[in-house]
């Protein structure tokens, strides 16, 4: 089905940014599509692959752009700006496509040049039974974001290995080919994301494929003696910089969602005293404070950034409660954004299909996932505030 990798010319951060325009646009006229079908159609992911925005986090040695977490943040946010389901996976497709940088040397030159999408969840919920040289996996994840394009697929799972006293959280690398897909997703927010199930059943899978996620968050590095000591992604937390994209796909969301709430006040009348609402203190001071808030999620985002570039050079003191914190109070802002901005455009914002719509349910869908409930960050950063463990990955 996938060819092998042929190494392209490296693209500019500018052509990253026009390819998510592109994106983001032809994602916005297939929405409808996209909510009917549960998930983005074969032409979005082809524009994704097209624009190399799918190969843009791969190191340089695989003939990726090897783009810095600055542009792929941009590149996220603004295809957020026009439909927040593509950007999900605008976002995934191109950091799964990095998880071959951690594994050993065969494992990755194997998948990397076979060429296909990466699909993964992390949650331990699979089976590991030792055979020869590897392993025979098992089980059912939910939530597997893109597996309808994706050719390989990373699934968690606990795995004994005979050198260690204990499991070791891993991230074994099926083919999609050797699993059970079940069309399961149905939700009533990020509807065209696909994220649907996968069954496996004693599927076989080498050392070489199997990334040791506990090994890759203790040390930042690959499993092999020379590496690209100028790859990004081999300097900063694991899971932290794994999970920048969530808020940057809020942002992006909640941009539009102001955009939209001016253009919809602009011209707004409302009946009960005949004001035109951009006239009105009201919606002026609404559109402020919303506005303002905006500037200060977007500014939390690019502490969280500094801070994951500056991770070593910091000491590596930065806890995973901390980045954890920071990404979902800027995603609450954002979420709070778009809910007050229904609640004042009223009544007439409430009509299914409309950018108002689509914006607000994928924003509060953002916030659901795991890595974004804020409830969750403050309780583990303010445990770790005290002096105690957080007992969070980031």
């Amino acid at each position: 089905m996938a060819t092998l990798v042929v190494k392209e010319e490296n693209v500019s951060v500018d052509q990253l940014l026009a390819g998510a325009e592109r994106i983001g646009k032809l994602a916005e006229e297939e929405a409808q599509e996209a909510e009917k079908n549960a998930t983005i159609s074969q032409n979005v992911v082809d524009l994704i692959k097209e624009t190399q925005i799918s190969r843009m986090m791969l190191p340089k040695k695989y003939g990726g752009p090897q783009a810095d977490l600055k542009t792929f943040a941009k590149v996220v946010r603004k295809v957020a700006n026009y439909n927040i389901s593509a950007a999900w996976l605008t976002y995934l497709y191109p950091l799964h496509n990095m998880l071959p940088a951690f594994l050993p040397e065969k494992g990755a030159d194997e998948i990397v040049n076979q060429g296909g999408l990466i699909c993964d969840i992390f949650a331990a919920l699979g089976k590991a039974e030792r055979d020869g040289d590897g392993y025979r996996i098992s089980g059912k994840w939910s939530f597997v974001s893109g597996v309808n394009y994706s050719e390989w697929v990373g699934v968690g799972v606990m795995i004994q290995f005979p050198d260690s006293p204990k499991p070791v959280y891993c991230l074994p690398m099926l083919k999609v080919s050797e699993v059970e897909v079940v069309n399961n997703w149905d939700t009533f927010g990020l509807r065209g994301s696909g994220s649907n199930q996968i069954i496996a059943e004693d599927v076989y899978v080498p050392m070489e494929r199997i990334l040791r996620l506990e090994q890759a968050e203790l040390t930042r590095r690959p499993p092999v003696e020379e590496y690209d000591t100028d790859y990004p992604f081999y300097h900063v937390p694991f899971f932290p910089s794994f999970y920048l994209g969530f808020g940057y796909m809020a942002l992006g969301g909640a941009e539009r969602i102001l955009k939209e709430f001016k253009v919809q006040t602009e011209k707004r009348v409302r009946l009960m005293d005949g004001v035109r609402e951009s006239e009105s203190p009201r919606s002026q001071r609404v559109l402020a404070e919303m506005t303002t808030d905006f500037h200060i999620a977007e500014a939390l985002l690019d502490k969280y950034i500094d801070l994951l570039e500056n991770y070593e050079k910091d000491g590596c003191v930065t806890p995973p409660s901390e980045f954890f914190s920071i990404r979902t109070k800027a995603i609450k802002i954002c979420t709070d954004i778009a809910v007050r901005s229904l609640l004042t455009l009223g009544g007439g914002a409430l009509y299914k299909g409309g950018a108002m719509e689509l914006f607000l349910r994928d924003i509060i869908a953002v916030a659901t996932h795991k890595t974004s409930l804020y409830e969750d960050a403050v309780a583990a950063y303010g445990k770790e505030l005290f002096g105690f463990d957080g007992g969070v990955r980031g």
